[in-house]
């Protein structure tokens, strides 16, 4: 089967799922590459054949796909197209967002023919408390790259876009856990629980620090930051994806959330890409 076009779709506040999806896709090497990324707007109406494959990329929150990205891409539909679904976590878990994702992308039209999933560096990632730091960092994004040849090969080898055949995301193998990493980090929540550690809802502005550039507003996703007034956050809009935090070049933006230390120190050793075919 011929494979006309590859089309990458993505939600990445901080560009660690699109640099994964677009790993994958210039790994299939064809000459025609769509992006849509649905980060900061929500997408059109946008319907993708049979003879192109979508790749569809985006980040876990507390083991969720964010919500946001659910809402961005409801107006993109497949009509029973082959698509890869990726996902990248910080490092702790993805839990069910594969399966969430799974979800909506074959309620959408879409057939999936393909699954990974991917370390990205933590929303809560600090140089006091690192969090898969640096990741997707080369290594990963040569084996994104791979995976992406692999897909094709999957299609161009197949007779007819019936025969490229779906997979069951709940076989993907899971990354190795360490259990008594799992067990101090969920002993250290509920601790914090009772104690009654207080959370930060949204990152906060040293006002001392801010020059008012805005970068801070472009990057939100979500409108939480209005221009002129960047020392605020609109806590009811912030999804704490912390991409105001790691693109403010004054390094005016915090986020000081308990969990940092936590998963700093329980989930130390860095998890691999896995993939299913």
């Amino acid at each position: 089967m011929e494979l006309t076009k590859a089309h990458l779709i993505c939600f990445s506040p901080t560009s660690t799922s699109k640099q994964v999806g677009q790993g994958i896709v210039h790994g299939m090497e064809t000459e025609n590459i769509t992006i849509t990324d649905v980060t900061l707007s929500e997408a059109g109406e946008l319907d993708i054949v049979g003879s192109e494959v979508a790749v569809i990329a985006v980040p876990v929150y507390g083991g969720r796909v964010a919500p946001l990205a659910l809402q961005r891409m409801k107006n993109i539909r497949g009509n029973d197209t082959p698509a890869v679904l990726v996902v990248v976590y910080g490092n702790r878990a993805y839990e069910k967002a594969l399966m969430e994702l799974d979800a909506f992308a074959i309620r959408q039209g879409f057939k999936v023919i393909g699954a990974a999933t991917f370390v990205g560096e933590h929303s809560y990632h600090t140089e006091k408390h690192p969090i898969a730091q640096g990741r997707p960092d080369q290594d990963d994004l040569l084996f994104a790259h791979n995976f992406g040849k692999l897909v094709a090969e999957k299609i161009r080898t197949a007779e007819t876009l019936g025969k490229v055949y779906p997979v069951d995301v709940r076989s993907i193998r899971r990354p190795k856990q360490s259990l008594f990493g799992l067990l101090r980090f969920l002993r250290g929540v509920i601790k914090m629980r009772k104690s009654e550690v207080p959370v930060p809802k949204a990152p906060v502005t040293d006002e001392s620090l801010c020059i008012h550039c805005g970068i801070c507003v472009k990057k939100c996703p979500n409108a939480a930051i209005i221009k002129g007034e960047e020392q605020h956050t609109i806590v009811e809009k912030c999804i704490r994806c912390c991409a105001c935090v790691k693109a403010c070049p004054e390094r005016a933006r915090s986020f000081d959330t308990p969990f940092a230390p936590l998963l700093s120190k329980n989930f130390p050793k860095q998890k691999q890409p896995q993939t299913l075919l």
